[in-house]
């Protein structure tokens, strides 16, 4: 049997992380969940540079979960580089962020991501939008 395809989450709020891994495990997904902390990490983690250059192309992940407000590189940049990668373009890229700005959801799409949600503060909603999310993106969606 193989191995579920691995979920990258880009987060750097400790307690975000927390909640997410939880809501995660909630909903018995049992997909390997790699954390990233900041922009720079993330970039250098899907591009297999740095730390990261012992991974191969057929190791992308099969959903990338991405804050906007990030350190080091933000979430834009993040987007904007990875959606024009002939290696990484197919990636589906979720932005989960707290911010509900227009011109942030505007941004995101144009850039290229596949989703933009926006953390519910409640954690029981929370938990409904992680769970909508893995069914749609691990299930439902038809993989690359």
């Amino acid at each position: 049997m193989t191995e579920p395809p691995e979920i990258v989450l880009v987060e750097d709020d400790p307690q975000d992380v927390e909640l997410t891994l939880r809501a995660f495990r909630n909903e018995n997904v049992n997909n390997p969940i790699q954390v990233l902390r900041d922009g720079e990490e993330a970039l250098d983690y899907l591009f297999r540079r740095g730390n990261y250059s012992h991974r191969t192309l057929e190791q992308s992940p099969a959903l990338v979960l991405l804050d906007l407000k990030l350190p080091k590189v933000d979430g834009l940049q993040v987007i904007r580089q990875v959606k024009s990668s002939a290696d990484c373009a197919s990636i589906p890229l979720v932005v989960l962020t707290s911010s509900g700005e227009p011109r942030d959801v505007i941004e995101c799409y144009r850039l290229g991501a596949n989703s933009y949600i926006q953390k519910p503060v409640d954690t029981r909603e929370f938990r409904q939008a992680i769970k909508t999310l893995a069914l749609y993106w691990l299930v439902v969606n038809r993989a690359r």
